[in-house]
C-alpha cells in the first residue's frame, strides 16, 4: 500500500472494522502481524448488555444533571424566599426582646401571696430557683435535643413529617422551644409560610443572642399555661397555690403538660385527661434519662391535686385594689413588684367565712344577696375587706366602689356635732312629731317617746331626735364634722342627711369612726405598707401619720359612752360578744334597701353592708340583725388571744346637761313643724310619759313608710 494512500482503513471508521483481511504471517513469530491479525468476533449477547449499561448510565448521568440543577435553582428559590420575608423583619441590630408585662405580687402582712396581677398572672422566676425537673419536664415533652440544636432542629422535622405522614394528619410538631419563645415574643399566631420562615429566622437569632439557659428561662416565664397564667410560677400559683419553686414531679408533669393544650388538659377543668398527660409526660422523662423508673413510679402514686379554693376567693378583691392603686405610688410600671400589704390572713379569713355563712343561711329568706365587710385598725390600716359574697361570680368590690345611703349610721356624725355644741348625753330632747315644709320625719315604729336623753335617742336610733339636732347645730356643722372624721363622698346640704340619705362607701364609713376608737385621732384608710422590686429594692413605704386629731377627747368620751348603750341594750345588741367593750351603730336605709352595722373596740374598726346590687328592698334587714350578726362573729374570731382593753375617753353619766330650754331651740322659731312640749327642770326624764304623734310625710306615723310597712 502506498504510504500516502489516504483511504479509511477498518480501524479507522466509527464503531471499529466493519470485517478483517487475512493478516499476513510474520518471519519471526510465524504468526500474522498484529495489525493485519482478525480478531475473534464478540459475542452478541456481551454488546447487548454493554450497550444497556451504557443507557442506564447515560440515564443516572441525566438524573443527576437535572437533579442538581433543580437543587440549584431550588436552593435560589429558598433562599430567595427567606430573603424576601427576612426583608420584612427589622435588622438584627434593631432586635430586641420585648420586655415581659410586668406582674405585681400582692403579699399579706405575713407574707402569703394574695394575688398577682397583671397579664401575666405571676412574677418571673430564675432558672436557677426552680427544682431541676420543671424544666427537665418541659424539654422532654417538647424539646428533648434543646442543649444539643442551634435552634432548628433537623432531627426533630425529620421525625415529626414522617409520624405526621403515617398518620395522615398533624399529630405532632417540630418547632423547638426556641421557635416556640421566638413565635411567642415576636410573630401573630398565623400558619403561613412567612411566619414559619420569620419564626426559624428569628429562632437563629435568639441561639446567637442568649445562652442555652436564658432561653429556657424566657421560655418558661412567657408560655401561656392556661387560666389567664402565663409563665411557670402563675400556672403553680394558679393550679396548686404555691411557687413553681415548690412544685412536686407530679405538679411539673402537669404544667408541662398544658403546654400541648392549656385549656384542654387544665386540672382544674379537666383533672382525668389532665393526669392522662402527666402520665405521658412521666414517661418520656424517664426516656429522656431525667428520671428513673422509681421515681417515675412514685410520681404516678402521687398524682396532683388542685388546691381547694377558700369561699368566694375575696383575697382577690385585695389584689384587684391594689393593682388599681400601685401606678399612683410608683408610677408606670416597668418591671415586677411586690407589695406588702395589712392585710391579715386569719382576719381575711374569717370575715369571709362571717359574710359567706350569714347570706347563705339567711340571703334567700331575707332578700339578701351582696355584702361587704372592711376591718381596719386604729391606725387606718386595713386589716381584712371582703367586696362581695363570690369573687369568682363577681369582681365588682362593693367594699371600695360601691356608693350606698348609710342610714342612721350617719348619725354618729350628727351626735358628734351635737357634742361640740356643748351638748352631753344627758341632754334632752322631744322625741315626737316634727316637719320641715313638706318633710316630716318620723321613727321606725311610728311611735314617740316624749323627751329623752341623748344616750336614748342614739342608742334606739330615735329619727326625730336626730333631726332636730341637725337643725339645732346646723347641716354645715354636721357636713364639717363628718368630712373632718373620714367621710370623703360629697354630702348634700340638706336636713334629710340626718336619717343617712347621703352616699357612702363602706371604705370611707368604716375610716369615719376611727377616731371614735383611737382617741380622737383621724386616720386615711390604707393598705399599702411597701412596694418593692423583685430583687427587694424599695419604690415606696409608707411613712404617714394622718390628719392628726380631729375630734376633742370629751367628745370621744361622750359620743363612746352613748354607742356603746347601742351595743349593750340598745339597737345594736346582737354585735356584743364575749364582754369586751365594744360600741357601734346601726343603719338601715329608706325602703331597707341597705342594713349596715358599723362598730369598734379599742383595736378594731369594723362595717357591715348587706343588700343587693340592683337596689331591690330587702325583706326587713335592718342593721341590727344580719349586719350585727356578722359584725359579732368576725370580731369575735378577730380579738382570740387579745388582751381586753376599754375604749379610749370618759364620761359620767349625769355629770352633763340634763335640760335644754325649748325656747332657745331653731324649731320653735319660725320653723312650720309642730312645737314639742317644755321640759320642766324639776321632773324627772323618768316622769315624763311618753308621747305618741301623728305626722305625715315619709315617716310620720300616718307616713308613706308606716302605711307601707304596717307600724
Amino acid at each position: 500500500m502506498s504510504p500516502y494512500d489516504l483511504r479509511l482503513s477498518p480501524e479507522d471508521r466509527p464503531g471499529g472494522p466493519t470485517h478483517r483481511s487475512k493478516p499476513k504471517s510474520s518471519k519471526k513469530s510465524g504468526k500474522a502481524p498484529a495489525s493485519t491479525r482478525r480478531a475473534k468476533p464478540r459475542k452478541a449477547k456481551k454488546t447487548k448488555r454493554a450497550a444497556a449499561r451504557g443507557g442506564i448510565g447515560r440515564t443516572i448521568g441525566r438524573m443527576a444533571y437535572w437533579t442538581a440543577v433543580l437543587g440549584v435553582w431550588g436552593l435560589i428559590a429558598v433562599m430567595g424566599v427567606v430573603g424576601y420575608f427576612a426583608m420584612t423583619l427589622p435588622p438584627p441590630e434593631e432586635l430586641a426582646v420585648p420586655d415581659r408585662p410586668a406582674n405585681v405580687m400582692v403579699v399579706a402582712a405575713d407574707g402569703t401571696v394574695l394575688g398577682n396581677r397583671g397579664e401575666t398572672g405571676g412574677e418571673a422566676v430564675r432558672l436557677f430557683e426552680l427544682p431541676p425537673y420543671l424544666p427537665q419536664a418541659v424539654m422532654a415533652i417538647e424539646d428533648r435535643r434543646f442543649y444539643s440544636h442551634f435552634g432548628v432542629d433537623p432531627i426533630g422535622l425529620a421525625r415529626a413529617a414522617v409520624t405526621n405522614f403515617t398518620a395522615g394528619g398533624v399529630v405532632q410538631g417540630g418547632s423547638t422551644l426556641t421557635q416556640q419563645l421566638a413565635k411567642n415574643l415576636f410573630l401573630k399566631p398565623e400558619r403561613t409560610i412567612r411566619r414559619k420562615v420569620q419564626e426559624v429566622l428569628l429562632a437563629l437569632w435568639l441561639e446567637h443572642k442568649f445562652s442555652k439557659d436564658q432561653i429556657l428561662e424566657m421560655y418558661l416565664n412567657r408560655v401561656y399555661l392556661g387560666a389567664g397564667a402565663t409563665g411557670v410560677e402563675a400556672a403553680a400559683r394558679t393550679y396548686y397555690g404555691k411557687s413553681a419553686r415548690e412544685v412536686t414531679v407530679s405538679e411539673a408533669a402537669t404544667i408541662a403538660g398544658l403546654l400541648k393544650a392549656p385549656s384542654r388538659y387544665a386540672p382544674t377543668s379537666n383533672p382525668d385527661l389532665a393526669e392522662q398527660r402527666a402520665q405521658t409526660v412521666l414517661s418520656a422523662m424517664v426516656e429522656a434519662g431525667y428520671l428513673t423508673d422509681d421515681e417515675a413510679k412514685l410520681a404516678l402514686i402521687s398524682p396532683a391535686e388542685v388546691k381547694p379554693r377558700t369561699p368566694g376567693e375575696s383575697a382577690g378583691y385585695v389584689a384587684d385594689w391594689i393593682w388599681e392603686q400601685v401606678p399612683s405610688f410608683i408610677g408606670e410600671l416597668r418591671g415586677d413588684v411586690v407589695v406588702d400589704t395589712t392585710i391579715d390572713m386569719r382576719m381575711q379569713e374569717a370575715a369571709e367565712a362571717a359574710l359567706v355563712k350569714v347570706i347563705d343561711e339567711h340571703g334567700k329568706e331575707k332578700g339578701v344577696s351582696e355584702g361587704a365587710l372592711v376591718a381596719m385598725d386604729t391606725s387606718g390600716a386595713v386589716r381584712a375587706i371582703i367586696g362581695g359574697r363570690n369573687y369568682t361570680k363577681s369582681q365588682f368590690n362593693r367594699a371600695v366602689k360601691a356608693k350606698r345611703q348609710s342610714g342612721s349610721s350617719f348619725k354618729t356624725f350628727v351626735y358628734a356635732a351635737a357634742i361640740e355644741a356643748g351638748l352631753s348625753p344627758d341632754t334632752l330632747r322631744t322625741d315626737g312629731p316634727i316637719s320641715f315644709g313638706n318633710w316630716s320625719p318620723g321613727n321606725y315604729n311610728g311611735k314617740y317617746r316624749g323627751p329623752i336623753t341623748l344616750t336614748e335617742a342614739l342608742k334606739d336610733s330615735i329619727n326625730t331626735v336626730a333631726v332636730r339636732l341637725t337643725s339645732e347645730v346646723g347641716v354645715d356643722k354636721v357636713i364639717d364634722v363628718a368630712h373632718r372624721m373620714g367621710i370623703r363622698s360629697d354630702i348634700p346640704e340638706n336636713m334629710s342627711i340626718a336619717l343617712g340619705t347621703s352616699d357612702v362607701t363602706p371604705l370611707e364609713l368604716v375610716g369615719a369612726y376611727v377616731p371614735l376608737a383611737s382617741g380622737g385621732y383621724g386616720a386615711v384608710p390604707y393598705v399599702i405598707r411597701r412596694i418593692r422590686t423583685a430583687d427587694g429594692k424599695v419604690l415606696y413605704e409608707r411613712n404617714g401619720d394622718g390628719p392628726g386629731q380631729v375630734l376633742s377627747s370629751e367628745t370621744v368620751g361622750a359620743m363612746n359612752y352613748m354607742l356603746k348603750q347601742t351595743v349593750e341594750n340598745g339597737t345594736g345588741r346582737r354585735a356584743g360578744f364575749d364582754a369586751w367593750p365594744a360600741a357601734g351603730k346601726t343603719g338601715t336605709s329608706q325602703e331597707y334597701k341597705n342594713a349596715w352595722f358599723i362598730g369598734y373596740t379599742a383595736y378594731l374598726v369594723t362595717g357591715v353592708w348587706l343588700g343587693n346590687d340592683d337596689g331591690k328592698p330587702t325583706k326587713r334587714v335592718t342593721g341590727g340583725n344580719l349586719p350585727a350578726t356578722v359584725w359579732h362573729d368576725f370580731m369575735a374570731d378577730a380579738h382570740e388571744g387579745l388582751a381586753m382593753a376599754d375604749l379610749p375617753g370618759e364620761y359620767i353619766p349625769g355629770t352633763g346637761t340634763q335640760y335644754a330650754v325649748d325656747e332657745t331651740l331653731p324649731w320653735l322659731q319660725g320653723n312650720p313643724g309642730p312645737q314639742g312640749p317644755t321640759y320642766d327642770p324639776s321632773r324627772p326624764v323618768q316622769a315624763q310619759a311618753p308621747q305618741q304623734g301623728g305626722g305625715g310625710g315619709l315617716f310620720g306615723q300616718n307616713g308613706f313608710f308606716k302605711k307601707l310597712f304596717g307600724g
